[in-house]
């Protein structure tokens, strides 16, 4: 299966090198260290994924797209209940684990929030999970996926609370800029040793 790229991003600034090692093992995962990356997510948010699939209520008839879906543990529970799944992500690395995991029952392809490939209302669930912190525009990205998501259509973010730029109340106030409606905003603590979850549903106006 060949997965479709975007253009290369630009150069990004000089950082540590101990800030370069944690972006490409979870932020921007690339190489050996984004599979280990890959290895550490699939299993320390795959409470998380299935929490945020099960929030989604997909039917059999619906389409998702998952926004940064990593490893692809949110991607294919939610592939398996929906009539068509898509997943975007700018590491190859990880189109490459979600491959892998989800085989023939998702379609990927490099990109983004802000650059999802999909044409405008063709989606009926937007989710995303830990993933919404890496945006590099989030005005941009909340505009995408209004413009994707068909009119009553909902998105679903999930997000470390304490790795926000911003607090979910702020979250929900950038996605109502962005046209949604009918926003909640909640906590969520996952079983075991995974930190608190900031999470937000939102609607588009039908």
């Amino acid at each position: 299966m060949s997965i479709p790229r975007q253009p290369a991003p630009p150069p990004q600034p000089e950082t540590s090198g101990f800030a370069r090692v944690l972006d490409r093992t979870f932020g921007h995962p690339s190489g050996v260290l984004g599979r280990l990356g890959g290895w550490v997510m699939a299993r320390g948010n795959a409470a998380t994924e299935h929490r945020i699939v099960d929030l989604a209520k997909v039917e059999p008839h619906e389409t998702v797209l998952v926004v940064g879906p990593g490893p692809g543990v949110g991607l294919d529970a939610a592939a398996r209940l929906a009539g068509r799944a898509v997943g975007v992500d700018p590491s190859l690395e990880m189109l490459t684990l979600c491959q892998e995991r989800c085989g023939d029952r998702a379609e990927l392809r490099e990109g983004s929030a802000a650059h999802t490939g999909e044409p405008g209302e063709s989606v009926d669930v937007v989710l995303s999970v830990n993933n919404v912190m890496l945006w590099d525009d989030r005005a941009a990205g909340f505009a995408e996926l209004f413009r994707v998501l068909r009119p009553g259509g909902r998105l679903l973010l999930s997000a470390h609370e304490k790795w926000l730029p911003v607090s979910r109340h702020v979250l929900a106030d950038e996605a109502a800029a962005a046209g949604f409606a009918d926003l909640q905003t909640w906590t969520w603590e996952p079983p075991g040793f995974a930190a608190l979850a900031a999470q937000l549903r939102a609607v588009k106006p039908a």
